[in-house]
């Protein structure tokens, strides 16, 4: 049987990285996409060092030709595009008084807008296999997390254009997912912006209570297997305070506040 094709943004660190490992232990070929061309090769010589199942392509998902040359040259390599995963994310901690608009723009271009050109430009392919099209989000697309204004606006976003494209193409075959993890073991809180957009360089929560990138990957790969519409990870921070928001709101905004204060250095009050 022909081997399958999955695409994976944010390829070289966090989920990102450990979807490659999860999808090509799964037999896939893989189309790795990221900034840090140096640390795709890393992970993809530690997998397959001739690359012979194994695309590298230097990919800034804000840039929309960027984007389409991805998906060009994953189809000129591997004649067919069967999964596509949109995880290629950034964060930001402030308040949005103190916000640059420049931050809630970058936020915006690589959350959103990132994930809108690779699912545009991937679509046709999709089809044609009846593929998986996958948006990684946060529980911050369900619940607005406060000094996270810009990046639960990028994930309510993201959450909203999956939702309408599955609706859209619940003839065509075509399978939308989207997987929010809770706070997950990564670098993404290393490289957050702050409110004049520079990276905070530290995490300010302790990473070892977290669940791990691979579990992640895991659960979205299972997710795609078993062509799950969503998947919401962790059950406190995730599945109960996504329950309980629908119908005591209020007590949960609170409940979300004092719980993001407790943060050092919060710009909470």
């Amino acid at each position: 049987m022909e081997m399958k094709n999955v695409i994976i943004t944010g390829a070289s660190s966090g989920i990102g990285k450990a979807l490659v490992y999860e999808y090509y232990k799964r037999g896939f070929q893989i189309t790795m996409a990221a900034r840090n061309f140096e640390a795709m090769e890393i992970i993809a010589h530690d997998l397959d060092p001739e690359l012979k199942n194994i695309l590298l392509v230097k990919t800034d998902v804000v840039k929309e030709y960027d984007c389409r040359n991805l998906i060009e040259l994953s189809l000129i390599r591997f004649g067919r595009i069967d999964i596509l995963i949109n995880n290629a994310g950034i964060s930001m901690r402030a308040l949005f008084s103190d916000l640059h608009l420049d931050v809630v723009r970058k936020v915006m271009d690589v959350n959103f807008w990132g994930t809108v050109y690779c699912t545009k430009f991937a679509l046709p392919h999709l089809l044609k296999t009846k593929g998986s099209v996958v948006g990684v989000i946060s529980i911050a697309a369900y619940l607005g997390l406060p000094a996270r204004s810009a990046y639960s606006a990028s994930k309510f976003a993201v959450r909203g254009f999956f939702d309408a494209l599955r609706v859209e193409n619940l003839k065509t075959g075509l399978h939308v997912l989207l997987v929010a993890p809770g706070f997950t073991t990564s670098n993404v809180r290393f490289s957050a912006l702050t409110a004049d957009g520079s990276q905070q360089g530290e995490t300010p929560r302790d990473e070892s209570k977290m669940m791990s990138s691979e579990e992640v990957a895991l659960h979205i790969a299972e997710g795609v297997s078993n062509r799950k519409a969503e998947i919401i990870l962790t059950f406190v921070e995730g599945k109960l305070s996504v329950f309980l928001k629908k119908f005591f709101p209020r007590l949960v905004e609170k409940l979300t506040y004092n719980h993001m204060a407790k943060e050092p250095n919060s710009p909470l009050k």
